[in-house]
């Protein structure tokens, strides 16, 4: 057995395959995203394709994760937001997928990749900003004045809020990828103590890992929820300006 418990995070390439000059080999990463994909379609194909008027327990499903989303956006954006319910639905789905599928013994975890989360993280605040731009242009630097701050102050609080705008990938990549790297290498950890101890005390970290297992399912829903709010936050920042403009939350 690898003594690392990080092992498990290792990638390593299947083969090797080129493209125009480009490296498109598949890793285990790749593979995961692939079925998370494939699996996450097919599920919510068939839970919208099976329409009663006493809805299956897929359909069942289905509605309450569309109505926990719509719920997020309107609070979150108002009824603007609403535009961005595809890209926001997309984006908790893959990500609650990922987290879950990753717990499956054998299975990769996705999102305990930087590279991932940081990608997610990017694209997400670099849409918040061109959207923000988008509907009100110069005015969208309005972000950077907090409400009802005195002018006095603006010096002071302006480069605040610069650097805290810019921090914001940092924190929605790092809070993920953090989460579910942590989570697994503590199960990683208690799996060798239980191979390694005698029987009649390996039960005790045994029984650390049940527990542990069914709190990763819970992380793995609350981190697909907080990338996703937070998501709803940023853009309902670019669209209301900290609720300069109308429509604020």
């Amino acid at each position: 057995m690898e003594s690392n418990p990080l092992h498990p995070f290792e990638l390593h390439p299947y083969g090797e395959f080129h493209l125009f000059g480009l490296d498109i080999t598949p890793n285990k990463a790749v593979i995961m995203m692939w079925i998370v994909i494939a699996l996450a379609s097919w599920l919510l194909y068939t839970a919208g394709r099976e329409r009663r008027l006493v809805p299956t327990r897929l359909q069942s499903v289905a509605e309450m994760l569309v109505e926990f989303i719509r719920g997020m956006i309107l609070d979150m954006m108002g009824e603007k937001g609403m535009r961005f319910f595809p890209f926001v639905a997309t984006l908790f789905v893959f990500i609650l997928f990922c987290n879950l599928l990753g717990l499956i013994p054998g299975a990769y975890t996705v999102t305990s990749q930087i590279v991932v989360t940081a990608s997610f993280a990017i694209f997400v605040y670099t849409m918040s900003v061109v959207v923000g731009f988008a509907l009100h242009g110069i005015r969208f630097f309005g972000i950077l004045v907090p409400p009802g701050t005195p002018l006095w102050l603006l010096p002071l609080m302006i480069p605040i809020e610069i650097v805290s705008q810019l921090a914001r990938p940092f924190a929605l990549a790092v809070r993920l990828f953090a989460n579910m790297t942590a989570g697994h290498t503590i199960l990683a950890v208690l799996f060798g103590m239980v191979l390694s101890l005698p029987v009649f005390i390996g039960w005790l970290p045994f029984a650390f890992t049940i527990a542990i297992s069914g709190l990763e399912v819970l992380i793995a829903f609350i981190q697909a929820y907080i990338f996703t709010i937070l998501t709803c936050v940023y853009l309902g920042d670019a669209i209301t300006l900290h609720g300069h403009s109308e429509g604020a939350h």
